[in-house]
């Protein structure tokens, strides 16, 4: 393994925190390798080999080596995400704290790309709840919509916004995720580069910045709504201190989140406020690092803004029609263009994404279908991996691993034809995307920036 050199006064820094044994924690930095976890798409069943469960999270799952996911066809349909297996401990809150919400509920993921804690959301939550995905930094929100778009779901909302942007939506969330930009301390195992960025100054910058985003969208979370805050830092600052400020500045009650013993996390009470917090220390769970709490917002909240909706397009009634065909359970959609380009979203969510428009800058919205040309559909890649398509209006092509790592690398697929038109094109019979079929060769339409672009392992070739 490799030799850990710690940045200078970490360690001691670290000495006196709940639960922190440093022989442990060195042992583990030094003579264990950072474990391979992936998380999967409940809503695409697939056969995945994997090496034991995941404690806190049904749906996550260990690895006994880290194969190319790349060159994996499951991995660009959407079959499962390749997750830390400390942060997958979101779930578990998620659905503690679901328990004692009624109805639909929507949630806000504030600092969501790539898109790991979004897609975990979007699995705990149902059908009728609504999940926005946010990112701060505009390029980072491609990464963020695409890993979305696997997914497969029509209950997300992508936007890029700051924080400050959301107080605008008083009291509009039912649950909102802040996993806050932070000193990365709890990456170290895996990432020993981060150690070069780690210094005492800059985990002060890092809790000043926590407060400022946790203040920003603070208006946003309705009473009795929950918030989630998370970070992969090991320091007081970014973690306790930082939920004593919370309850001590705006009253918020802390919520203790049930946990087995055997898990080998650690609870913790903050000095202050004497409020719940979980940690986790490589060593000691088989996972990264990771802090996380949970508190409830007491005061009372503005009524969420509403709008009369009035002015929207006047959409084409045959133009629907010929939309809703390659949709299942159609009429449980909500329809809208965009330029040239169909999109659907849950019905129920329409109001919601209403209001969302008016206040924030939306990137995505539900699943994009297409562009009508005539009579006919030209398909968007959304709909190809979307959960929703009627797979039984449109040709399918199935496609041998060789076959499909030459469509995802948008090579010439090596395949006889006999139909033609569009096809969605199948790898153990989930969707990779899609392809045009002509007489003497084939269009392949997977999209050129998802492209695969290295080389393909020996056993590939």
């Amino acid at each position: 393994m490799s030799e850990y050199i710690f940045p200078e006064n970490f360690l001691n820094s670290l000495n006196g925190e709940p639960g922190f044994e440093v022989e442990n924690f060195v042992n583990a930095h030094q003579n264990s390798a950072s474990p391979t976890s992936i998380r999967r798409n409940p809503f695409k069943k697939s056969i995945l080999k994997t090496d034991g469960q995941v404690p806190w999270c049904p749906e996550g799952y260990y690895l006994n080596t880290r194969p190319s996911f790349t060159f994996d066809p499951l991995f660009h349909a959407g079959c499962y995400y390749v997750q830390e297996a400390s942060s997958m401990f979101i779930d578990h809150i998620l659905k503690y704290i679901r328990q004692t919400d009624g109805g639909s509920i929507k949630v806000l993921d504030l600092c969501a790309a790539p898109g790991g804690k979004s897609t975990l959301i979007n699995s705990a939550i149902n059908s009728s709840d609504l999940l926005v995905s946010n990112e701060i930094i505009k390029t980072r929100v491609p990464v963020l919509s695409d890993n979305l778009n696997r997914w497969g779901t029509a209950n997300t909302i992508v936007s890029n916004n700051d924080p400050r942007d959301f107080s605008r939506l008083t009291g509009f969330f039912d649950t909102i995720l802040v996993d806050a930009p932070c000193s990365g301390s709890g990456m170290f195992r895996k990432d020993p580069a981060a150690m070069n960025e780690w210094s005492e100054a800059n985990v002060n910058l890092c809790h000043q910045r926590q407060e400022r985003i946790l203040a920003d969208v603070y208006p946003a979370l309705k009473e009795d709504g929950h918030l989630i805050y998370s970070t992969c830092s090991y320091s007081h600052q970014e973690n306790e201190e930082i939920v004593d400020w919370l309850c001590r500045e705006f009253n918020m009650e802390s919520i203790r989140i049930p946990i087995y013993k055997e898990w080998g996390i650690v609870e913790a009470e903050s000095p202050e406020q004497k409020a719940w917090g979980y940690r986790f220390y490589p060593g000691s769970v088989k996972g990264e690092g990771l802090f996380a709490a949970c508190l409830k917002k007491k005061e009372q909240t503005d009524e969420p803004p509403s709008f009369k909706t009035k002015g929207h397009q006047k959409l084409a009634l045959l133009e629907i029609e010929l939309i809703k065909k390659y949709i299942n359970d159609p009429e449980s959609y909500y329809y809208n263009k965009v330029n040239d380009d169909w999109l659907a979203i849950s019905r129920e969510h329409k109001e919601s994404l209403d209001t969302l428009q008016r206040h924030l800058y939306i990137k995505k919205s539900g699943v994009r279908i297409g562009k009508l040309m005539g009579n006919d559909l030209i398909p968007d890649h959304e709909l190809a991996l979307s959960i929703y398509i009627n797979k039984d209006k449109v040709l399918q092509t199935e496609l041998n691993l060789e076959q499909a790592i030459q469509y995802l690398r948008r090579d010439n697929i090596d395949i006889n034809i006999t139909d033609k038109g569009w096809s969605l094109m199948t790898f153990e019979g989930q969707a990779l995307g899609w392809a045009k079929l002509l007489p003497n060769r084939i269009n392949n339409y997977f999209p050129k920036e998802l492209r695969i672009l290295a080389s393909a392992p020996d056993a590939l070739k």
